[in-house]
């Protein structure tokens, strides 16, 4: 348990999908994530893959269903949605890059390296349509914390910055340039 949270992370997200054989060869063989459950019966399959410590995200496929996911880049508005995207956090610089590398050479459409200042991003959807993000932090968001907004909602500031105001890490010369050459840029 972190001292930001009651809880150790996402047991599971669970989501829907109605290609299993795609979804399964896209977050295990693609992305690289442990196929870690599966269950099976004559009305559904749920299958689990490892995002990290103890984290997962699992799929349903149900017999017949089309999840029917209308394409929306993440992070931008539509109308009668709850979810946005979920983003995966990578440990190093190096392993973003790589991801982005692997995505790419496996057909899938990735942006460019997105700097907001706190982390550094890609995006990406997977065969359902789900709009996915990977980041990189450059702040240690155990004990620094990134308040940018130049007029936030009242309950923040109703409450002093929990923490010191993150600075956040340079990237050393060669990751600098290893980052712009993999497309490096502000958000939109």
């Amino acid at each position: 348990m972190s001292k930001n949270s009651p809880f150790t992370g996402i047991n599971h997200l669970a989501m829907i999908t109605g290609d299993m054989d795609k979804t399964v060869r896209f977050y295990r063989d693609v992305l690289g994530c442990k196929l870690i459950a599966t269950i099976g019966t004559d009305k559904f399959k749920h299958y689990f893959f490892s995002i990290g410590h103890h984290n997962t995200i699992a799929f349903f496929e149900y017999a017949g269903i089309d999840p029917g996911v209308p394409e929306k880049p993440a992070g931008m508005p539509a109308s009668g949605r709850q979810f946005d995207h979920m983003s995966f956090n990578v440990e190093t610089y190096d392993e973003l890059i790589a991801l982005q590398k692997r995505l790419r050479e496996a057909g899938v459409e990735v942006t460019r390296i997105v700097d907001h200042q706190f982390i550094h991003s890609i995006y990406f959807d997977d065969p359902n349509g789900i709009a996915l993000e990977a980041s990189v932090w450059l702040m240690d968001p155990e004990t620094e914390v990134s308040y940018k907004d130049p007029e936030p909602v009242a309950s923040v500031r109703e409450k002093p910055v929990p923490g010191p105001q993150a600075q956040p890490r340079r990237l050393d010369q060669q990751t600098e340039r290893k980052a712009v050459a993999a497309g490096l840029a502000p958000p939109d």
